[in-house]
């Protein structure tokens, strides 16, 4: 997967994220500051008009994702700007300037995003955040991998565990973040930042996909 196809996959994660914007603030007004949908969205636009003005010198998958994350960290409020930045400048480091990404280097740099999420958030699987999706996800797809998965099944496959790890944390107790707050009240409520997690590793997918990869 080379640079256009990144480029797409930020294209297609910020139409995403605007499509559910406000289903995203309604889940996060539940539990949370209900900014989820509406900050998030507001980030991806601005990554858009950083990517369009940085023009041909974004051209490595690697520089896309760090162009990414550093904007999110500016631009976005809450937990989710520095969250969701360290992930993606995590995932830009670890594939560094290859011109092209296999599956095994993008499942490394996955694994380098939640690592830096789950150091900057603390937070673990069953606490009910977007941990629970993204190391969901990044076990699945390296697990596919090892089996020598295509790459359409492979990142199916990802997107599809981010999909249930999301779900999962329905029937959990917030143990992080202002949902936390909540108590067993937490219990019942979808995960704003797990949802918005598997609409991007969707989007990943989807703008493979469409490449033919």
């Amino acid at each position: 997967m080379d640079a256009q196809v990144f480029r797409a996959w930020i294209v297609s994660a910020a139409g995403v994220i605007e499509a559910n914007r406000d289903h995203l603030t309604q889940l996060d007004a539940a539990i949370g500051d209900a900014d989820h949908g509406i900050n998030l969205a507001r980030g991806f636009t601005a990554v858009l008009g950083a990517l369009e003005a940085e023009g041909a010198k974004v051209a490595t998958p690697g520089a896309i994702l760090t162009v990414t994350g550093n904007t999110l960290i500016s631009k976005v409020g809450g937990a989710s700007g520095p969250l969701y930045g360290v992930a993606f400048r995590r995932a830009g480091k670890a594939l560094g300037d290859a011109a092209d990404v296999d599956l095994p280097a993008l499942s490394a740099a996955l694994d380098a995003a939640l690592a830096g999420v789950q150091q900057l958030g603390a937070a673990r699987e069953g606490d009910k955040t977007m941990v629970d999706a993204l190391a969901a996800a990044t076990r699945a797809f390296s697990k596919a991998i090892a089996e020598s998965a295509s790459p359409d099944h492979a990142l199916n496959t990802l997107a599809e565990a981010a999909q249930a790890g999301a779900t999962a944390t329905i029937s959990m107790q917030a143990l992080k973040g202002r949902a936390s707050y909540l108590g067993p009240r937490s219990v019942g409520h979808e995960d704003p930042g797990a949802v918005s997690t598997a609409l991007i590793l969707g989007a990943l997918r989807d703008a493979a996909r469409a490449a033919g990869r």
